[in-house]
């Protein structure tokens, strides 16, 4: 076969395009094969105890059980696919949960009640197992700012409820700590409570880190914050006997300006170059972004379209880079507006109402979230 390309000529070109090619595989390696967590909870350092994923289990299992106690009352609740036809009272709901007990996997998917059913029993088997996949132990917004010396004693308590955490095996597969941002007037801030808090787990667990850990830093706008923050966990390791590269951190998408600089520009790949391979996740930070966006507290919601601008500029900037993201907060919480033992009809179903009406608003909000291929959320 007759070709007008020399060999020699080919070769050269092709090893030309194949040193850009393997630069681009380098910037751009896929999806990691990692596990994702599908949920991060940031509850507030001073509330942090060694069983508080385990408690936050129970409580919710205790919720799904008193507000939807059964699968039929859940599916109506969201309204999954085919609730019209589910049965209303309580004596039937029991027959066709235990009709459906009865069947094989197979024989169950043929029947309209499958998808309701699977999804409740689903759910409790996860909040028995794992409630939680992954807490931040929270120094900034769920601490707010406060006395350092009652910050500093913070760290301290949360560290030891940490490592005694990893000694009973009470805590979350992923884990990790949230620092106040490095802001010109809180950099000093986040520094020492991450030293406080490293230097006191370190101490007590004899140099060993929780699997999966991570440390946020919040309302990142520059890439210099990112790096200041690689030098400080050189300190720390080499201070700590870590090996180099042990501490890994995550960034939070909360200010227009980390979508687009005084440039023009979308500024998230340098900022995630700039943590030279540490930086593993980024987090949407709804209500600080709708804020920064002029958004009024009403109407700063995951839904907002400035928050489906964001996730599309996000997810353009660091598509194939392996940085996982987190979509972020519904801040409406289940739970009633009435306490107690003795509450009256009314107050019940009030309670009941209120409970149903923030567990929709999370369920269409997840929803949004995994139809913009966001997988995890907080």
């Amino acid at each position: 076969m007759k070709l007008s390309i020399q060999d020699a000529d080919k070769t050269q070109l092709l090893d030309q395009l194949g040193v850009a090619n393997l630069k681009f595989q380098h910037t751009y390696p896929g999806d990691k094969p990692d596990r994702q967590p599908v949920h991060t909870v940031y509850g507030g350092a001073n509330l942090f105890k060694s069983d508080t994923t385990k408690r936050m289990g129970d409580i919710a299992l205790n919720n799904l059980r008193t507000y939807a106690p059964n699968f039929a009352e859940l599916a109506r609740v969201l309204q999954l696919k085919g609730y019209e036809h589910l049965p209303t009272l309580e004596k039937d709901v029991a027959d066709l949960t235990a009709r459906l007990d009865a069947m094989s996997p197979a024989e169950r998917k043929q029947e309209h009640a499958w998808l309701a059913y699977s999804v409740y029993n689903k759910i409790i088997k996860k909040l028995e197992r794992e409630a939680v996949e992954d807490f931040r132990i929270d120094f900034e917004d769920g601490f707010g700012n406060r006395p350092n010396d009652e910050e500093d004693a913070t760290a301290v308590q949360a560290a030891g409820e940490l490592a005694k955490g990893m000694q009973n095996g009470t805590i979350s597969p992923f884990i990790g700590i949230r620092i106040k941002p490095f802001t010109e007037d809180l950099k000093a801030r986040g520094v020492r409570t991450l030293d406080i808090f490293l230097t006191a787990l370190l101490e007590q667990t004899g140099g060993k880190l929780p699997d999966n850990f991570v440390v946020m830093l919040p309302k990142v706008t520059i890439p210099e914050q990112m790096t200041t923050l690689v030098r400080l966990f050189e300190k720390l390791e080499q201070a700590n006997g870590l090996a180099p590269g042990t501490l890994k951190m995550e960034t939070m998408v909360e200010a227009t300006q980390i979508i687009m600089d005084e440039e023009g520009r979308n500024p998230l790949m340098r900022i995630i170059r700039a943590s030279e391979g540490r930086c593993v996740a980024a987090h949407f930070g709804t209500y600080d972004y709708t804020a920064s966006a002029g958004i009024t507290a009403k109407y700063q919601t995951m839904a907002h379209p400035v928050c489906d601008f964001a996730h599309h500029m996000t997810k353009v900037a660091l598509g194939g880079t392996g940085i996982f993201l987190s979509d972020g907060a519904t801040n409406v919480m289940p739970i009633g507006p009435h306490r107690g033992d003795n509450l009256t009809y009314e107050q019940l179903r009030e309670n009941r109402e209120s409970v149903h009406n923030a567990w929709r608003q999370g369920f269409h909000h997840t929803t949004h979230s995994l139809i913009n291929g966001l997988y995890q959320g907080w």
